[in-house]
């Protein structure tokens, strides 16, 4: 039986994060490699997510980047949390 893909969106904003994530666990830490030595196939499917993402966003490669990336967050943040005061703070309104 042959795999079928799998489809998965993004908001840009979302992908923006995600991608310096991948980007900062991949390479500038240990937090996946600790990990993923427990089960090395998952690597493949992490550089299919942050391959897809790099060749994706042309912000990676823009001068303004990490103000576009401070946005994105802040944009996710209210969105998750409702608020700028929220989102700093990373809780709900009771």
């Amino acid at each position: 039986m042959a795999e079928e893909p799998i489809t998965i969106k993004f908001t840009r904003d979302q992908a923006l994060v995600l991608s310096d994530w991948l980007y900062q666990a991949m390479h500038q830490s240990d937090v996946l490699n600790d990990l993923l030595k427990k089960d090395r196939a998952v690597w493949s499917p992490i550089y299919t997510i942050s391959g897809a993402l790099e060749t994706t966003l042309a912000e990676l490669f823009m001068p303004d980047y990490d103000e576009r990336l401070k946005t994105a967050r802040q944009r996710l943040m209210v969105e998750m949390y409702g608020s700028d005061e929220e989102a700093e703070t990373g809780e709900t309104a009771s």
